[in-house]
């Protein structure tokens, strides 16, 4: 099963206290997103991916912002059962590939993603979504390359999510409205339930 499949938003989340990463992952899965992104951007994320990967078998934890092997390395061991880049070098690109767990490599621009599809890459990260070219950016590159799939990344809303949704070849997207940093510090589970719950519903 594709990553891009198992759900119509994946999570992308920004974890500052390890503590508050097991009962996040499982408000966001009782919400209906079992799968999350936990982004290595905080001291705090390779411990979170740990105990997430420990603690809720029900859901499928990987680690984003990978940028270096050593990244790999160290959210492989952590538990991480996918990875996510923001952009992708050539070395990158070899180390994901060499990783042997599903990833979705980033790319913004049209060259980019013909680069990967040589290497028979046809599921990618778009990002940064807004800021790149958006819906509009996305349904023009569908004509030409309409064997690539997407999964968006940036900038995203609750309100443009399903517009990213409806076009042919975007598979879901990545939101990081669903464990908003104040829920998080408060312990507010139930709006982060409500929240992936809304997601959930969007397609």
């Amino acid at each position: 099963m594709s990553l891009l499949d198992l759900a119509p938003v994946i999570p992308v989340v920004v974890i500052e206290d390890a503590e508050t990463a097991v009962p996040m992952a499982r408000a966001l899965v009782a919400g209906g997103l079992p799968v999350i992104e936990v982004t290595l951007r905080t001291k705090a994320a390779r411990e979170a991916i740990a105990r997430i990967s420990a603690e809720v078998p029900e859901a499928t934890v990987g680690a984003g912002t990978i940028r270096t092997t050593e990244d790999i390395a160290a959210s492989i061991s952590a538990g991480a059962r996918f990875l996510v880049s923001p952009g992708t070098t050539l070395s990158l690109v070899e180390a994901l590939d060499s990783s042997g767990v599903p990833y979705l490599p980033g790319a913004a621009t049209v060259t980019e993603v013909m680069a990967l599809a040589e290497r028979g890459i046809k599921e990618l990260k778009f990002f940064p979504a807004e800021a790149a070219g958006g819906v509009p950016y996305l349904k023009a590159m569908n004509g030409p390359l309409p064997d690539i799939r997407f999964c968006p990344t940036g900038g995203i809303r609750p309100a443009t999510a399903p517009d990213y949704l409806a076009l042919p070849n975007v598979g879901c997207v990545g939101g990081t409205w669903l464990a908003p940093a104040d829920a998080l510090a408060a312990g507010d589970w139930g709006r982060v339930e409500k929240l992936a719950s809304e997601a959930a519903a969007l397609r």
